[in-house]
């Protein structure tokens, strides 16, 4: 039977609407992979070499389970299927691991390891991130296949981490050694929030992320008040000043070497192409903030930004009359492909140095692995046709992001493997991804079936670029 490309978008769809993809879901997000806990390697471990496997027994996938390069973490599940190796290889992505489920947080009772239906509000720990996006991809895999009478007409290799919510510690490596393995023409994940409910979209890659601690460290203890203010530099001051060199009264950035020169052509075209939808209960931005003369758009998607994540002087909670010793703030720069993240903190303490303030120390810090910058090139071929094959499914055009605001693995597929990235992301921006009461809209799921389902059908009928 050769079948059509609607017929495999009606199985992927059928999959939801009889409750399929439901009863798979709540096997998935029943093992709580929480990967920011200590004891967390048996879940993750429990989720590749047990729940995985069962969910892709009967599909004729080679599977493997790889341990990760970094002892401790979690491993990492690949399952792989190659009918021709002169068939286009798609590598796709997906991450088991969840944030902590918080239980006894959610609403009314709801348990984040059961996946609860509230109308279209389907809630459970990982019904986004990333259970059920990632469970997307495997279905409609499972709904090609079936509509081609067991063939895809292209190979495919499925990846699902466990260590995404921690940076992806290890990954980098195990692409590296398993370089042959894992080689492919297109890498192509579901994670994250779309910027509409009414629309699809595509994410060409992610902004990077530098944490740092900015130390002023005058003396070895505090000293009275009344006797010492006004003769002893306050640190305080010192790190208050210090920060207010770094942006403008307005968050105008003034550290030469962390915006780029200017947006490329073809990312400020992308963007402006972009449609958002307002969700209530999301704050409004502040139209004097940031770069002037940017759109909001721009500023999320194309430019650099910095935030204080903490700051402190003495004792906040019990303050004492005594000049401090020392002051410290902890600060967050998210930045584009444009700007290296390895010379964000260079750049900076050259900045203080020239502003005066030489006794401000900069501490690097690592609470968990930060991903890089990383970008697709908007008029790459593949991010064309996948374009072209989501709008031919829903008859609209998606969003092309040059790049999602938030961080994700992107430069390490880029730049181990050298594979343009595509993200399709079947979430939305008020889906409590990481807090208590996480969960997905029904509408999104089985759209997101039905889209991918689409997607994979195309590959295979060859509507592709030519092999890398």
């Amino acid at each position: 039977m050769a079948g059509t490309r609607a017929g495999a978008i009606a199985r992927a769809e059928r999959c939801f609407d009889e409750g399929t993809y439901l009863e798979r879901l709540r096997r998935l997000v029943a093992v709580p992979t929480e990967s920011q806990l200590p004891d967390s390697e048996p879940a993750l471990r429990r989720y590749c070499e047990e729940t995985l496997p069962e969910l892709m027994r009967e599909m004729a996938f080679e599977q493997v389970v790889l341990d990760n390069p970094k002892k401790g973490r979690g491993p990492v599940f690949v399952a792989t299927r190659i009918e021709d190796p002169s068939l286009p290889t798609v590598l796709v992505y997906g991450h088991g691991d969840v944030v902590r489920g918080l239980k006894g947080q959610w609403t009314d009772g709801l348990d984040p390891w059961d996946v609860t239906v509230r109308g279209d509000k389907w809630y459970g720990r990982g019904t986004v991130d990333n259970k059920g996006q990632h469970l997307i991809a495997i279905e409609a895999l499972r709904a090609v296949m079936a509509e081609r009478g067991g063939k895809l007409g292209f190979n495919a290799k499925v990846l699902v981490e466990t260590g995404e919510e921690q940076g992806s510690p290890g990954l980098r490596g195990l692409l590296q050694a398993e370089k042959d393995r894992l080689a492919a023409d297109v890498f192509i994940g579901l994670d994250g929030p779309r910027q509409t409910t009414f629309m699809p979209e595509m994410k060409l890659g992610a902004r990077g992320g530098v944490a740092f601690d900015l130390l002023v460290r005058l003396r070895d203890h505090a000293h009275h008040s009344g006797h010492w203010g006004g003769v002893l530099t306050d640190p305080g001051f010192v790190l208050a000043h210090a920060l207010a060199s770094i942006t403008d009264r307005h968050g105008r950035i003034q550290v030469e070497g962390w915006t780029p020169a200017a947006i490329p052509p073809a990312v400020k075209r992308a963007i402006g192409e972009l449609v958002f939808e307002d969700i209530p209960g999301l704050p409004q931005g502040d139209a004097s903030w940031g770069e002037p003369g940017l759109t909001k758009a721009e500023k999320i998607f194309g430019w650099t930004s910095v935030i204080v994540l903490a700051q402190v002087t003495g004792h906040p909670d019990a303050p004492t009359n005594a000049v401090q010793g020392e002051a410290r703030a902890r600060l967050q720069v998210r930045h584009c492909a444009d700007v290296p993240g390895d010379s964000i903190v260079p750049a900076l303490r050259r900045h203080l140095d020239a502003k005066g303030f030489p006794e401000v120390e900069i501490i690097p810090v690592m609470e968990r692995d930060m991903f890089g910058a990383s970008r697709t090139d908007p008029d790459d071929p593949w991010v064309g046709m996948v374009a072209g094959s989501m709008a031919r499914t829903t008859n609209r055009a998606p969003n092309i992001v040059p790049n999602s605001s938030g961080s994700n693995p992107s430069d390490m597929f880029l730049e181990e493997l050298g594979t343009p990235v595509i993200w399709i992301p079947n979430s939305y921006a008020g889906c409590n991804q990481h807090g208590p009461d996480e969960h997905a809209l029904a509408p999104l799921l089985r759209e997101g079936l039905g889209l991918l389902a689409g997607v994979w059908w195309d590959i295979g009928e060859g509507r592709v670029p030519g092999k890398r």
